[in-house]
């Protein structure tokens, strides 16, 4: 058993504690300077680790993420292509192979960024068709495995390029689900596919075949967006999904009319879908405080990072939950508490995780930083000073260990 002790450190701000941990997990949080606790078993490092009175979060976890698709490390790639969605995915179909994307190495990278950023597990999307297969999936878990087990990280295999309106996609997901990939995803069932019906029954299809959850990325707007929750809630309850089934981006709801939005959101309660966001500034703000109070789970996630559709992202998710906050305009304490909990404790569910916080029990991921309190944190989004992963120090100051 390796056993580190993180002495002197403020969990969500508050009074100052010890954090027990042995091998990956937390083992215990006691009161600061009390007496060291010998506990058992074979102790093979007692390294004590000087918390200097930081602020102690759990470490952050991407919701929403595409690692396969990033050209990060390479030379700088000008932005190209037509806008839209549509626009986008043709404009990457056309150049990833120019930029060997998907790339282990460039996945190794953007996985680091997340890692000294203090993001310790993500859900990522990974593109599934019929130019590249099942090959990213292969490429994100050599990344993944290249950080020997520091980030965790949940698979999605996603039809970036549309399920119906491309023959064989299907196929693939069954593929990809059958050889272990977590969830399986849908892109915008009416607007790429115009096929909403077909499309969301092959999905649910195979996720109630293989046992696998649902993440659909919904760009489709107000009551085109809407029609496609109601599709997605019927076939959710009919098949017995309950708790596994996502909805990305889902702008749709934030568009709505006060009755018709709250309505959906009861509806989807009760159906125990949840929504990842990466809150763009122009969209419309979620209903998210009537989301929490009917349990609808609300991730975080940074989306694509430096790659055929952007040039933009860091990998940094605090930066993302204080753009959440902007966008609610979030202003009390509580608020700004709140985003950095979406960001956190409050998305455990998207990384199969029933508890992810400060407490015994949880896998030892902890991110300190040299802040007053959690709003002061959130709105400067400061260095990490320490990210300990799985039990493991893997950044000191920003830069991995």
């Amino acid at each position: 058993m390796v056993r580190r002790t993180v002495i002197n450190v403020r969990p969500w701000g508050r009074e100052a504690v010890d954090l027990v941990i042995e091998d990956d997990r937390i083992a215990e949080v006691r009161p600061t300077g009390g007496p060291a606790d010998a506990g058992g078993g074979e102790v093979n490092d007692g390294e004590v680790i000087d918390g200097r009175g930081l602020v102690a979060l759990p470490g952050f976890v991407n919701a929403h993420a595409h690692v396969d698709k990033s050209w990060w490390g390479m030379p700088w790639v000008s932005a190209g292509g037509e806008g839209g969605t549509q626009g986008r995915i043709a404009h990457e179909r056309a150049e990833r192979d120019r930029y060997g994307i998907p790339s282990a190495d460039a996945a190794t990278a953007v996985l680091g960024e997340f890692l000294r950023h203090g993001t310790t597990a993500t859900r990522t999307h990974v593109d599934v068709d019929l130019g590249v297969g099942l090959a990213g999936i292969d490429v994100v878990r050599e990344a993944v495995a290249r950080h020997q087990g520091a980030i965790q990280a949940e698979i999605v295999a996603f039809p970036q390029d549309g399920v119906i309106r491309r023959p064989g996609v299907l196929d693939l997901l069954d593929r990809a689900a059958a050889a272990g990939a977590t969830a399986i995803g849908g892109l915008d069932p009416a607007g790429i596919d115009r096929d909403p019906v077909a499309q969301l029954d092959g999905l649910f299809a195979i996720a109630e075949r293989r046992g696998v959850g649902l993440d659909i990325h919904l760009h489709d707007g107000g009551e085109l967006g809407a029609f496609q929750y109601e599709l997605i809630i019927d076939r959710t309850l009919r098949t017995g999904l309950q708790g596994r089934v996502t909805v990305s981006h889902g702008f749709a709801l934030g568009e709505l009319a006060v009755d018709r939005r709250l309505g959906l959101v009861e509806r989807l309660a009760e159906a125990g879908i949840s929504w990842a966001t990466v809150a763009p500034p122009r969209s419309a703000p979620l209903p998210w405080r009537e989301m929490i109070e009917h349990g609808v789970g609300i991730g975080l996630g940074t989306d694509g990072i430096r790659d055929l559709w952007s040039p933009f992202g860091d990998g940094d998710l605090l930066r993302v939950a204080l753009g959440f906050a902007r966008l609610h305009g979030l202003r009390t304490d509580q608020e700004l508490i709140t985003a950095v909990e979406l960001a956190g404790s409050r998305a455990a569910g998207f990384v199969g995780r029933t508890v992810h916080d400060l407490v015994a029990g949880a896998r030892a991921d902890v991110v300190l930083v040299d802040a007053e309190n959690v709003p002061d944190a959130l709105v400067r989004a400061p260095a990490r000073e320490l990210v300990i992963a799985g039990g493991r120090v893997v950044a000191r100051s920003g830069r991995l260990a």
